[in-house]
């Protein structure tokens, strides 16, 4: 019987909506289980052996969607039984999926719908609405220099050059401030107010947008820009603070990990992620319809001002709706988002920024911050470089017309396409033979490709004669970047640093990849289209080498053991972990060349994990005592217990008394049938002791 099969789990409900947690993706309840007692213990009180300690404790050391019967990390095992472990496990996740998925169908044929918008849709309201508003800036561009050409157009009279390219460069800087700002509100404050703060910052940026006025065009400009950097300080703050929210849950405090959260957590991510790209979508097909409706029907130049002013009004008064719903729950539905982190720093004796914490996370992990950082910024240079310009790369498409609806209907078939990307990535990112790290390095090699090929045969690809391979090949550059470095840059951010610091972290690393939008935007201004083809592909050579070298292949791994690792990088014993998160094959190679996996040792590990679990234990049934002696002392909540009854027989019978309760009497300590019978019995079970 596998283990999956008793686990009992908590009640399933749905995902807090707005937000994309990472590194554990949505939470529904299913984050964690407990285990029922199902191991025999020796009986008469003789001591237990080492075959015994084993059973006892294989469902927490060893769970069998990792590991062998004989315990062996699938990692370990040879190629050809690597391949035969990875592919039993996943054909049998895949065909209880589809069991699933057909019961649901007939007991509701429109059940996974609803669960999909339950579980993708809503978590990512908040990068859906960001994704919309964000990309819209590029969107509405043609229009405005098809419109206002004395102020937007190539030939100024009546704007300032520099002020229109500022339009993109306070827009990206407003980002990149919140980005750094909010990863530390986050970590310091905490996140419950990072997240009201950019909702809130958001909403007014929106009204400022829609509301954006001047007595010249250039003064209309200027009000215009300096909203945009409003709005994208929100945006900004957006990236780190709804990628470590909600993950402060049961897992994240360090619960057991299950099999759903082992085998697809980073498609729970990358499944609401991708709410971005719809919210490209749904901008661009909103822009189409305005124009149609308040154009009569006719797409076609001359616009007239009146129209465009109420088609790019309405662009930005329409997500304001949706945001200020956003203000509202996180007021309201979101009173606890910052629970785990004051009881992590409470833990850690930490008030305020845990900078102890941020020292020691730039001297152990500077590799993977180098990684994280470096990557995002050469996939911005594609990403925003393709976004915000690409009307540029279309003209040579389409090079014959001036009107603003082709180039509209062309972005709109870009956005299928990248969605096509996003969620093909959703499907791959957990496989074990693929995964992270090979999805990324792919997908900048292919980036690399689609445009390193036309840049040095650009006559003969902007020809008629090689205009539809031109075509295909900046669509497939669209669709590897999603279906590469866009989707697991903002995964493994989340996933490679440890808890305390996560969020400043993740927001420094966003930051530094829109300082590579920045670039794009400041580049793209002096250089002409065959010049950008010449400069971007060496970005994705760059971004693969940097994956290749320094980032580490989280694909797989159970996120507590990289928790574990770090509480004994925090407490100075890195040395003395000895467990899979150093295992070669969840490090970089920089790690692996510098000597970081040496001290892996399943055997050692075994025995170390379950006294570490011993100290948690212990620690728990000091807090169960003092709540019993003083219940209104400290208002400390008390976790579920994870552990069996066979583990928790264990435990009493190999704690020391003294140990266990260190300010009292051991004469004067409860007794083992006392503490069975008190708050120790696990919730809903019951004392297992042969011998009571």
């Amino acid at each position: 019987m596998a283990s999956d099969d008793i686990i009992q789990h908590h009640r399933h409900h749905d995902p807090s909506v707005g937000l994309v947690p990472v590194p554990h993706g949505p939470e529904t309840g299913d984050e964690h289980g407990h285990y029922p007692g199902h191991y025999p213990i020796s009986p008469g009180g003789e001591k237990i052996t080492d075959d015994q300690e084993r059973a006892i404790f294989s469902y927490l050391t060893h769970p069998d969607d990792c590991y062998t019967k004989d315990g062996t990390y699938w990692a370990d095992l040879p190629f050809s039984q690597r391949f035969s472990f990875v592919r039993k496990a996943q054909a049998e996740e895949t065909m209880n999926e589809l069991r699933e998925f057909g019961r649901m169908v007939k007991k509701d044929p429109l059940s996974p719908l609803s669960q999909y918008f339950r579980n993708a849709v809503l978590p990512g309201a908040g990068l859906g609405l960001e994704g919309y508003v964000l990309f819209s800036i590029g969107n509405i561009e043609p229009l405005f220099a098809a419109t206002w050409p004395s102020c937007w157009g190539h030939d100024r009279t009546e704007c300032s050059s520099n002020w229109i390219a500022s339009v993109t460069y306070l827009e990206v800087i407003g980002i990149m401030v919140g980005q750094i700002a909010v990863g530390i509100i986050g970590d310091w404050i905490g996140r419950r107010w990072g997240l009201i703060q950019d909702a809130t910052i958001m909403f007014i940026g929106l009204l400022m947008l829609t509301a954006s006025w001047g007595l010249t065009l250039q003064g209309w400009v200027i009000c215009y820009a300096f909203s945009l950097f409003f709005y994208g300080f929100g945006v900004g703050g957006e990236y780190p603070i709804t990628a470590t929210s909600s993950m402060e849950n049961a897992v994240g405090a360090g619960k057991l990990s299950t099999r759903e959260d082992r085998l697809h957590r980073g498609r729970k991510v990358t499944m609401a992620f991708l709410m971005q790209g719809w919210g490209q979508f749904v901008n661009q097909a909103l822009l189409i319809l305005l124009l149609l409706i308040l154009h009569h029907g006719d797409g076609n130049p001359p616009y007239g001002t009146t129209t465009v002013q109420w088609i790019f009004r309405l662009s930005f008064a329409i997500p304001a709706v949706g945001t200020l719903w956003l203000v509202y729950y996180r007021v309201y539905k979101m009173p606890h988002a910052s629970r785990q982190l004051a009881a992590a720093k409470k833990k850690s004796n930490v008030t305020g920024y845990d900078m102890q914490s941020l020292k020691m996370t730039c001297s152990f992990f500077g590799g993977r911050l180098l990684a994280t950082a470096g990557g995002w910024f050469c996939n911005d240079v594609f990403f925003y470089g393709n976004k915000l310009f690409q009307s540029q790369f279309i003209r040579v498409i389409s090079p014959n017309s001036d009107s603003v609806l082709t180039i509209w209907i062309w972005n709109l078939i870009n956005v299928v396409v990248s969605l096509a990307g996003y969620y093909l990535a959703s499907m791959l990112i957990d496989n074990k033979f693929y995964g992270r790290k090979m999805m990324q390095q792919v997908g900048f090699f292919m980036c690399f490709i689609m445009f390193v090929i036309p840049a040095f045969k650009f006559e003969y690809y902007t020809s008629p004669a090689g205009i539809k391979a031109f075509q295909a090949m900046y669509f497939l550059s669209s669709f590897f970047n999603q279906f590469g470095p866009n989707s697991v840059t903002f995964l493994v951010a989340g996933e490679v640093f440890p808890t305390p610091i996560r969020a400043s972290a993740h927001g420094f690393s966003a930051c530094i990849g829109k300082a590579g939008a920045l670039l794009a935007s400041v580049l793209y201004n002096y250089i002409d289209t065959q010049t950008k083809f010449y400069v971007v592909p060496w970005f994705g050579l760059a971004g693969m080498l940097l994956t290749w070298l320094y980032l580490p292949d989280t694909t797989g791994l159970d996120l507590k053991e990289q928790e574990r690792r770090w509480t004994y990088i925090r407490a100075g014993r890195a040395d003395d972990y000895h467990g899979i998160a150093i295992h070669p094959a969840h490090l970089s190679l920089w790690e692996r060349l510098t000597g970081v996996g040496k001290h892996y040792d399943p055997e050692l590990d075994r025995k170390q994990k379950i006294e570490d679990m011993r100290e948690e234990w212990t620690e728990k049934e000091r807090m169960r005592r003092e709540r019993e002696i003083n219940p209104h002392r400290d208002n400390v909540e008390i976790e579920d217990d994870e552990f069996n009854d066979d583990v928790n027989h264990y435990f009493r019978k190999t704690t020391d008394g003294c140990k266990l309760f260190p300010d009292s009497d051991p004469r004067s300590s409860p007794s083992e049938g006392e503490r069975e019978k008190g708050a120790a019995t696990p919730p809903g079970g019951s004392s297992t002791d042969p011998n009571s």
